[in-house]
């Protein structure tokens, strides 16, 4: 059977084990595996929003509201902005495919980190694009600018705070970047962890509206994955000009979120105490691994997300001591595959990271 030939250079997207493969491939039990490869919120998610799915449940049998207009006016709210410049994706990865779809074609360059999100290059892919990567580790707006005027290309992706390395790119150069580009230029801000870096730093925090205002070519990308603690309820978000988004609407399939998924989403917005608890537990236990990482003599990137990058030397290897790991019920993100000898950790809670640290310096 002949397939489209653009899928021979693309290679399938690998998600962090989920623990019910490693009880089945290493018989360990359940209770006692510890996952930390996916920057799932640890908290899990806010108890009014478990509260609020358990109510809804009995109404499974009807399509959800298409509009999603509860969902769109508490994120008009939260951002000041018109619902008319929201898309609302099953993740915000699916908007991202939108946006591809929406600009791209075999004719296209798509500028982005030397490492960063996978996805924007298997998106990419899907559409025949070129890929062109900047050289640094972390965002450099000086290599992406001298990139852009070079090879001119159609879209942008600058990820803030970047996944998988944790850096955060200062909001102001942001802003004087995005200035020098020409509006046909299409740039995805990606806030995934955006709320985290916010917290951390206010010279970090990107806002929706100041982007939507001053560029017409610029979309911000937010997710209620990791913060809010709905990674299971895939419910992503996209932010820009009414234009981009009335093209983007005619990629979107009808019914692309669940019932559950909009009123988890909805519910979890109007509880920030249980989000801004997350995120003071975060950084303090993100503390704890900064603190083995220099007591072990390993290399850590300053993180602004919820999770943190060890890069290791040899004779060190990431992906024997990621299997290691997982061979003993804890579950890691090996990141050879991004051409680093380095393992990303997501921050957990005390006593699971109290395990990682017991097990990886038994390794060492």
């Amino acid at each position: 059977m002949k397939f489209n030939k653009k899928l021979e250079s693309i290679s399938t997207y690998e998600a962090g084990k989920p623990i019910e493969l490693v009880v089945r491939e290493f018989g360990i039990e359940p209770q006692d595996i510890v996952k930390l490869a996916s920057n799932e919120n640890p908290n899990g998610c806010s108890p009014k929003v478990q509260k609020a799915v358990v109510d809804i449940v009995a109404n499974m049998a009807l399509y959800p509201d298409d509009s999603m207009m509860q969902l769109k006016e508490g994120l008009s709210k939260r951002f000041d902005v018109s619902d008319k410049n929201i898309i609302i994706g099953s993740g915000s990865d699916q908007v991202i495919e939108f946006v591809m779809h929406a600009k791209a074609d075999e004719n296209s360059k798509i500028l982005i980190n030397s490492v960063t999100f996978a996805m924007y290059e298997i998106y990419a892919k899907h559409v025949g694009a070129e890929i062109i990567r900047t050289d640094s580790l972390e965002h450099d707006l000086d290599a992406f600018y001298a990139l852009y005027k070079s090879q001119n290309p159609d879209i942008i992706f600058l990820c803030t705070p970047n996944n998988p390395t944790g850096d955060a790119i200062d909001a102001a150069a942001m802003i004087e970047f995005l200035e020098k580009i020409d509006s046909d230029t299409l740039v995805v801000v990606d806030g995934a962890y955006m709320e985290y870096a916010a917290y951390k730093d206010d010279a970090k925090a990107v806002t929706p509206k100041e982007l939507v205002e001053r560029f017409d070519n610029v979309i911000y990308l937010g997710t209620f994955s990791k913060a809010y603690g709905l990674g299971g309820m895939r419910v992503g978000y996209g932010i820009s000009s009414a234009p981009i988004i009335k093209e983007l609407y005619k990629l979107r399939p009808p019914f692309n979120i669940t019932t559950l998924s909009l009123e988890a989403a909805s519910v979890a917005l109007e509880d920030e105490q249980f989000v801004e608890e997350s995120l003071k537990l975060n950084f303090e236990e993100m503390e704890r691994y900064k603190s083995f990482a220099n007591k072990q003599n390993i290399a850590i990137i300053e993180s602004y997300t919820n999770f943190v990058t060890l890069s290791l030397e040899e004779p060190k290897n990431s992906t024997a001591i990621a299997d290691a790991l997982l061979k003993q019920g804890m579950i890691v993100r090996d990141l050879s595959g991004y051409g680093m000898n380095a393992i990303r950790v997501t921050v957990g809670k005390p006593e699971q990271n109290s395990r990682f640290f017991e097990l990886i310096e038994a390794l060492l």
